[in-house]
């Protein structure tokens, strides 16, 4: 909630969670306390507690391109029923989530049309030979343009609805950190702990979560709401980097039960 004391100034700030309150007299950079709201959850052996209260969810990569039968990875001869996977435990969770105050951060691929900030390094993961249909290029099928801002291909699937009150940020590469306002976003919610969703897990998803551990984020990877299309042994060494360096590995079921 806003604060509205009108004897102390009126509310200074983007976010609730990050407010001042200012008057002609007066500038109160006193943030107002937030109560914690701990939940626990299982990591095989251990249990494992945080912040609700300073928690965020980051769905990463759940757009046309990555999970459509119509999208890129599609066209490429990819099987994308396995970036289809997160979609049904996404709609389970997210509305509790919401529910309680939780923020949804959508991070999606969504390049500029000249890809004047990407290197050839980048360009080249999607387009190795120079000769086919990478970054920002046209599909043979229907001309949408791979994984380009406003584009079909970089929007989300329509089966997952974001909420008015969600956040969007557009990647650039595999991390959804990397020359992003993502960080600022969260520093400025009041944000210590992020769960992970999306695809593929053992890419976008992990390079995310990676680069969130080294900015100091408690971080849970949601196993049920993240896959990929990649081999199965890119998963199984996903889920134990996770848990070896990196965060712990959970199951959403066990928030949304407690969310009820």
């Amino acid at each position: 909630m806003a604060r509205t004391d009108s004897r102390r100034g009126l509310p200074l700030g983007s976010s609730p969670r990050n407010q001042w309150l200012v008057s002609p007299e007066t500038v109160d950079m006193v943030r107002q306390p937030v109560a914690p709201r701990p939940v626990t959850l299982g990591d095989r052996h251990r249990q494992v507690n945080f912040d609700l209260a300073r928690t965020a969810i980051i769905v990463v990569d759940m757009q046309n391109d990555f999970c459509h039968p119509d999208g890129w990875l599609a066209h490429i001869g990819v099987d994308v029923s396995p970036a289809r996977k997160p979609i049904d435990p996404l709609n389970a969770l997210l509305p509790k989530l919401r529910e309680a105050d939780v923020p949804v951060v959508w991070v999606n691929w969504g390049n500029r049309a000249d890809r004047a900030n990407l290197s050839p390094g980048i360009l080249h993961v999607y387009n190795p030979h120079g000769d086919g249909a990478g970054i920002a290029d046209p599909l043979p099928r229907d001309g949408a343009r791979v994984l380009l801002a406003g584009n079909w291909s970089a929007a989300i699937v329509d089966e997952l609805v974001p909420g008015e009150g969600d956040f969007h940020v557009d990647k650039y590469s595999m991390s959804g950190f990397h020359d992003t306002l993502l960080d600022s976003i969260l520093r400025n919610l009041n944000v210590t702990t992020l769960l992970f969703a999306g695809v593929n897990a053992d890419q976008c998803v992990l390079c995310t979560l990676q680069d969130a551990n080294f900015r100091g984020y408690d971080c849970l990877l949601l196993e049920d709401c993240s896959a990929t299309t990649s081999p199965a042994f890119c998963m199984e060494a996903t889920l134990y980097n996770v848990r070896q360096c990196f965060g712990f590995v959970c199951q959403s079921g066990d928030i949304a039960d407690q969310l009820s």
